[in-house]
């Protein structure tokens, strides 16, 4: 049975239909609550005002009939105060005295048994008597809410005399007219703020997955050997962090594809080197071994043939030895061998490097200030790439002028920064962009292997080799290896 998928737009759709719909009925819901305590805030505010409005006035009324012991007995001018206060505020009031028994009431006939039974709950008394000096009662009557206040009524010394109760009901087919004509009204805006939100969560959705879908058909079209285009969007936003690290993949890609091909070729050239390498030694060995035997066998009494003979040989001998030499290259590089780490001194490797070559007609300085420069390296392969540099910058200088070599090391950052300059004749510009190739030479002096070797091991040290050259002038080459620590 084939299940059906929902696309990510119609996901995000919904997902935002679903998250107005439920923000609405939330809203919805607590505007009903809020509205439903706001109308009882309403009548509770107007049952205090009025309970303000009567204890007043009896205050006033009392100033000019004392009363001064509690109110057992209704008096009749009490009484008729009562009921005019409750015929004016359009309220009904009862007085209890203050143990509680029912005195009198504005809206209940006295002359009923039942009347005298009334009483105020001894739970009302004890918050009167400890706590507050009023009190609401709240209870719900069928369709009515009934709210009750109760208070002392103290006389103009300040002594209790009794408890005067105003009973308010509230109409909740009134309360529930203003709220079915509050909710038809905010349905209907709900419903065209539903409208306007689903189409704009359409747009929302579709502007969305748009960006994804152009990333989407970037990431189908990308291929390892070709040129894939970046993507441009300039918002900082979370589409924008995808885009950037599209690009970032992409550029790694690139970087990944070049070092591949790089080893490759690398590999190519090993496997060919030692091709050749086998191939030129076999023959060299047995060709100097039968020139040299040639030479002492061949007995010429005329001393011109002989001298002819010894300068044939020598010229064999000078040409097989360069072969030789060749051939040791080509071993050598294909032979490269694991780089092996080690916490080492930099400084005394290129010490090491520049001792090796005291007795060559070459002016080298070495210019440092630190005492260590501490790295995680392979002395043996670093040495042979300064060995390298520093001979190519010997070979480099032609004869007729002194060789002159400066090289520094100074500390940059989180690298050691070497630098080697020599003012031989440069590098062509028309090489210069394959320097770091294998590019076997026939001259003698000639850079052929050796860079190559070199950018192998710095590369492999995690670090990185650069040059820059004048034509006639000179060759100065940078180098960066990462340091063990900051220090030094």
């Amino acid at each position: 049975m084939k299940t059906y998928r929902m696309g990510l737009r119609n996901r995000i759709y919904l997902s935002m239909l679903a998250i107005i719909i439920f923000s609405l009925l939330v809203i919805g819901i607590t505007t009903i609550v809020f509205f439903k305590n706001q109308n009882e805030r309403y009548h509770k505010d107007r049952l205090q005002r009025k309970q303000e409005i009567v204890v007043t006035s009896i205050a006033y009324f009392l100033r000019e009939t004392p009363v001064t012991a509690n109110m057992d007995v209704v008096i009749k001018a009490f009484q008729e105060k009562i009921i005019e206060l409750a015929d004016v505020n359009n309220i009904d009031i009862n007085i209890f005295n203050n143990d509680g028994d029912i005195l009198m009431s504005s809206h209940q006939d006295m002359n009923n048994p039942t009347f005298y039974k009334l009483r105020v709950p001894d739970i009302i008394i004890d918050e009167l008597r400890h706590s507050k000096a009023e009190y609401i009662e709240h209870r719900q009557d069928g369709d009515s809410i009934q709210l009750s206040t109760y208070a002392y009524i103290t006389n103009d010394t300040g002594e209790k005399i009794a408890i005067i109760n105003l009973p308010y009901f509230s109409d909740n087919d009134s309360m529930e007219h203003e709220l079915f004509s509050f909710l038809t009204t905010l349905v209907e805006i709900y419903f065209f703020l539903l409208i306007a939100a689903g189409i704009l969560a359409y747009l929302l959705s579709n502007y969305i997955t748009q960006s994804l879908r152009a990333i989407a058909n970037k990431l189908k079209s990308i291929r390892i050997n070709s040129a894939n285009e970046r993507l441009q969007w300039k918002s900082k936003d979370e589409i924008g962090a995808l885009v950037e690290d599209y690009n970032r993949m992409l550029d790694q890609l690139e970087e990944s594809t070049r070092l591949l091909a790089q080893s490759e070729r690398e590999h190519a050239w090993r496997e060919m080197a030692k091709q050749v390498a086998h191939e030129i030694k076999n023959p060299l060995t047995p060709m100097k071994l039968s020139v040299q035997h040639l030479q002492r066998s061949i007995e010429m009494t005329d001393e011109k043939e002989q001298e002819k003979l010894a300068r044939f040989s020598e010229r064999m001998i000078e040409q097989i030895d360069a072969l030789t030499h060749i051939a040791n290259e080509f071993s050598n590089f294909a032979k490269m061998p694991k780089t092996s780490l080690e916490e080492i001194d930099l400084k005394k490797v290129i010490e090491n490097a520049i001792g090796l070559f005291s007795n060559e007609k070459a002016l080298i300085t070495f210019d440092t200030t630190v005492h260590e420069a501490k790295i995680s390296g392979d002395k043996e392969q670093l040495l042979r790439a300064f060995n390298n540099l520093i001979k190519n910058a010997i070979q480099a200088c032609s004869k007729e002028k002194v060789s002159r070599i400066q090289i520094a090391l100074m500390p940059e950052a989180a690298d050691w920064k070497i630098t080697l300059e020599d003012n031989g004749n440069g590098i062509p510009k028309e090489i210069q962009s394959k320097i770091f190739e294998p590019n076997f030479t026939t001259k003698s002096t000639g850079m052929g292997l050796g860079l190559a070797i070199v950018h192998n091991i710095i590369t492999q040290h995690k670090g990185q080799i650069s040059f820059e050259a004048q034509e006639g002038k000179g060759t100065t080459f940078y180098i960066t290896i990462p340091r063990v620590n900051k220090g030094g």
